[in-house]
């Protein structure tokens, strides 16, 4: 019965394709630690592999950069002060922002390979957001407000206020804020005003939160959107024609006043004509003659 159960199962795993040998596996795929502090990350592999299967960790970073953890059997430089391998466990005594990122277990033998991923997240709080808000703004314009924190792990999400209460991420679902028309991404931090009113403005405040300690929020700055001063362009324009009006009146009066000197009339240039005469004189008579004169 027993014998007649496990061939059961063998073909059933034979017909769906699933096999079970040489199998990389981990007890927890999601670990999480704060920073300056240990991490465990596990990773078994199955028999199959051999007693002198070679297991390897690499590291992939946020960037997608990839690095050795563990090679040929020993931690490589960056991780040998505060990494250490044991059968089935990849140990850090303690662990920083920059080791956010994946975590390969790599396992070969017979000739066969084997992987498995553990995601490491370390928990930093955020630290004090970085806020850019105007001051001032005309109506009808787009405008940015932008939040960042560098700092916080995982990476915080933003919430904005105005005037010390914190705007809905969809104004639309409140009726409140139905008449707004702003759009909040609570992933980079952005608020953003299509077409700014006058009823946008106000002290705007930003929040960035996760789960590895408190939010941080900036100081508020105070957004004022002005309609456009079209009385004063004008009066502007009107002063700077008064301006011109009254330069080139002033330049007619002193020209007709005799202030301003008149253009002399130009004289010709005097000519000089250089006639060269023989060293030595005339040479018909033998006396020495000047032939050479200027003509002015």
């Amino acid at each position: 019965m027993f014998v007649s159960g496990l061939v059961s199962v063998f073909l059933f795993l034979h017909a769906t394709g699933i096999d079970c040998a040489f199998t990389v596996t981990t007890s927890n795929a999601d670990v999480r630690a704060k920073e300056n502090e240990g991490a465990d990350l596990y990773c078994t592999h199955s028999a199959d592999f051999g007693a002198n299967a070679r297991v390897e960790w690499k590291f992939k970073d946020m960037t997608g950069s990839t690095t050795n953890v563990i090679f040929d059997g020993k931690p490589t430089t960056p991780y040998a002060d505060r990494v250490t391998k044991f059968d089935g466990m990849l140990k850090f005594s303690k662990v920083t922002r920059k080791d956010n990122g994946e975590y390969y277990c790599a396992v070969s033998g017979s000739q066969k390979f084997g992987e498995v991923k553990v995601k490491l997240t370390v928990l930093v709080p955020p630290s004090m957001p970085m806020c850019r808000v105007p001051t001032s703004v005309t109506t009808g314009h787009s405008v940015l407000l932008s939040c960042h924190d560098a700092q916080g792990s995982p990476p915080p999400t933003y919430k904005w206020y105005k005037d010390n209460n914190p705007l809905p991420e969809d104004p639309s679902k409140f009726a409140a804020f139905k008449n707004y028309t702003y759009k909040i991404n609570t992933l980079n931090g952005n608020l953003e005003f299509p077409f700014a009113s006058k009823m946008d403005t106000g002290a705007y405040s930003c929040e960035a939160a996760n789960d590895a300690g408190p939010a941080k929020r900036c100081e508020a700055v105070r957004m004022e959107v002005r309609d456009i001063n079209t009385g004063g362009i004008v009066a502007g324009v009107i002063v700077a024609l008064l301006a011109l009006a009254l330069l080139g009146f002033g330049l007619w009066y002193a020209r007709r006043k005799g202030y301003l000197p008149k253009k002399s009339a130009s004289q010709p240039k005097p000519s000089v004509v250089y006639q060269p005469t023989s060293e030595y004189g005339d040479e018909e008579d033998g006396e020495f003659k000047q032939k050479s004169s200027f003509v002015v």
